[in-house]
């Protein structure tokens, strides 16, 4: 039987896909995702302010695109092939967030050195006009200087922002008011880039280095870990494997607990460190896709806010091949723990929880040196293990291993002040499996 092709109304459907709940930061930070999916290590966001002609430019320095990737990359649902640490999705973040900002996106790329530069427009004027689907080349003559500068020695891409009436707004767009919007609005691209991208400004893991750079000026990473940090404390990682819908994969736990304020190098340190919405907000969990940083804290409905846990931020990384099971929506914005796995990670911050409220309450000392004590002579490795049910195994090695990765003076106790600590530290489901392995250790004869 044969079918009808129906074409949604243009008009209508562009502008309800502007409301798909992007803020500025959001917005830019999507156009990002592309740069670094093309392989970009140099990334220029510049913000310029001239009244009703503001304009907002992203250029980068990665493959670049000839005419027909390009004129793929601006169709709405866009087919490519996604490696599985691609930061792109859905085909829909280039167009979704810049035209949330915007009323003309256009886009020029280069995909080599000697090659002319393609470009394509949307423009929300045209489209309501004609009411089609309907991209606009950009004759090579018409390449502005703002398009064309950015690439006249290298590939790469430049998306541009032009009629940001999301933005500024245009009962005054040339007054002070819509200045300083945009100004403040620099401030917190700034902010939000140093956050979402810290691991790729780090070079952290195997993530290749890249540099940002906001009006000239580059930015510098907010690392939420304090890792810099002397007295930062870095607990035991935990792997939960995870399968859905037949899709497997690994979702690792990181905890960590950052200094109290006496305990940072610097004043300036502990206040950078407080984050863009202060300490209590941003206890919790860091939710990382391929490195990209998706949540930054809240503790996921597993557990609520509390000024006594706030020392403790907790990283959980998976692969976006897991982007169903933790249901990522095209922003980019939203993520939801899986509720097979929550369970394992509820057991996985135990530790971090209680030794973070410790250290707040400066009743500490005694766990935080056990923590600290675990040798390599005397290694316990835990590993989370997720099938139908969630159950720890130890290896079955005779060596422990650092829960804490902490740099400090190193104290020694007796296997049975061990043990004590140890097992007033572990969950109900961890003591069984911690006293066999002590037991062991023991000689096979019981710990008392």
């Amino acid at each position: 039987m044969a079918g009808y092709e129906i074409v949604p109304s243009a008009r209508r459907l562009i502008k309800s896909l502007r409301g798909l709940g992007y803020d500025f930061s959001q917005a830019v930070a999507d156009i990002l995702d592309n740069s670094i999916t093309a392989g970009a290590n140099k990334i220029y966001i510049d913000i310029n302010f001239e009244g009703e002609s503001s304009w907002v430019r992203i250029a980068d320095n990665g493959h670049g695109m000839n005419t027909k990737q390009l004129r793929e990359a601006m169709r709405y649902g866009s087919e490519r092939d996604y490696e599985d640490e691609d930061l792109g999705k859905f085909g829909l973040g280039m167009k979704t967030a810049s035209l949330s900002q915007c009323r003309r996106l256009t886009v020029a790329s280069k995909p080599n050195k000697n090659s002319f530069i393609t470009s394509y427009r949307w423009d929300l004027d045209h489209v309501e006009k004609t009411n089609r689907w309907e991209i606009l080349p950009i004759e090579r003559d018409g390449i502005g200087s703002v398009l064309r500068d950015p690439l006249k020695n290298q590939t790469g891409t430049v998306v541009l922002w032009e009629f940001l009436d999301k933005i500024i707004g245009y009962q005054c767009p040339d007054g002070e008011k819509s200045r300083k919007k945009l100004i403040q609005m620099c401030r917190e691209v700034e902010t939000h880039m140093a956050m979402v991208f810290h691991r790729y400004l780090k070079s952290e893991g195997s993530k290749k280095k890249i540099s940002i750079f906001l009006n000239g000026n580059e930015i510098s990473p907010w690392d939420p870990f304090c890792i810099d940090e002397a007295m930062t404390k870095v607990l035991h990682s935990v792997s939960i494997p995870l399968i859905h819908e037949g899709v497997s994969g690994e979702v690792v736990v990181k905890p960590h607990i950052v200094p109290k304020e006496d305990s940072f190098s610097t004043p300036d340190g502990f206040k950078k460190a407080s984050g863009p919405n202060g300490w209590n907000q941003h206890q919790g969990f860091y939710i990382y896709r391929a490195g990209r940083l998706i949540q930054p804290g809240g503790w996921s409905n597993l557990r609520a806010v509390d000024e006594h846990t706030k020392l403790a931020r907790v990283g959980i990384f998976f692969s976006p091949k897991l982007d169903d099971a933790f249901k990522i929506n095209v922003a980019k914005m939203r993520v939801q723990i899986p509720s097979s796995i929550r369970d394992a990670i509820r057991d996985a911050i135990g530790p971090v929880i209680k030794i973070a409220r410790e250290i707040y309450d400066k009743k500490s000392s005694e766990n935080i040196v056990a923590m600290k004590t675990i040798t390599p002579e005397n290694k316990l490795n835990l590993t989370h293990k997720v099938n139908d049910t969630v159950s720890l195994v130890s290896n079955k090695s005779k060596t422990m291993g650092n829960f804490s990765e902490t740099q400090s003076n190193e104290t020694f106790h007796t296997l049975k002040e061990f043990a004590d600590k140890l097992l007033n530290i572990s969950t109900s489901i961890e003591k069984p499996i911690i006293r066999n392995v002590l037991i062991r250790l023991n000689g096979g004869a019981d710990i008392e």
